[in-house]
Formats: structure tokens, C-alpha cells, sequence
């Protein structure tokens, strides 16, 4: 069974939550679409977070997922060498098992 593309990205947004809670990481809240017309991806800062706007209509959803990692990256102003390694792990962690290891 194919999920929809709105249960497709909540279960995005609770494994990358995961993974960024495993590595320190305050976890932004997620959404869509953008507030901002036409933007495929906005964030938001608060007092208490941050929020990802992510466009998930008419984009190839492997395009939402990597919106929604540099959304956590950015939310947490990482940078450099860290941003490399971080990235990395989160998008294993969205491709694999919900375990935080990728899928075999």
C-alpha cells in the first residue's frame, strides 16, 4: 500500500524528530504548506522553536524529504563538518527501519 503524500510526511517528521532528538538536536515543528506563495520551504522562529514549511503538492517527494532535514539543520544553525555528518544521519534515518538504521 502506497501511503499518501500527507501520511508519507508525518511519518518523515516523527523519524527525523527521532534522529534529531538522538543527536542533541532541538526538533522542529512541520508543516505545510509554506505560508509564503510559491516558496517550496520557509522557516519560522519562535520564542520556544522553530517551524518547517514544507510544499509537498506537485514536487517529487524526495525533494520534501530533503527540504525537511536542511529544515533541522538550519532550525539548529548547523554548520561545516557537522552539517555534513548530520545531514547524512538523518536521511538514513528517514530511509531506514524508524530504528535509526538505514534499511537493508
Amino acid at each position: 500500500m502506497v501511503a499518501t503524500p500527507a501520511l508519507a510526511f508525518a511519518d518523515v517528521a516523527r523519524r527525523l524528530g527521532a534522529a534529531a532528538r538522538a543527536a542533541g538536536l532541538v526538533v522542529p515543528g512541520f508543516r505545510s504548506p509554506p505560508r509564503l506563495a510559491g516558496a517550496a520551504r520557509t522557516i519560522r522562529r519562535y520564542p520556544s522553536g522553530s517551524v518547517v514549511s514544507v510544499q509537498i503538492r506537485n514536487r517529487p517527494f524526495r525533494g520534501v524529504v530533503a527540504d525537511m532535514v536542511e529544515g533541522v539543520l538550519v532550525a539548529n544553525q548547523i554548520e561545516g563538518e557537522a552539517r555534513v555528518r548530520l545531514r547524512t544521519s538523518l536521511h538514513e534515518a528517514v530511509a531506514g527501519d524508524g530504528t535509526g538504521r538505514a534499511a537493508a
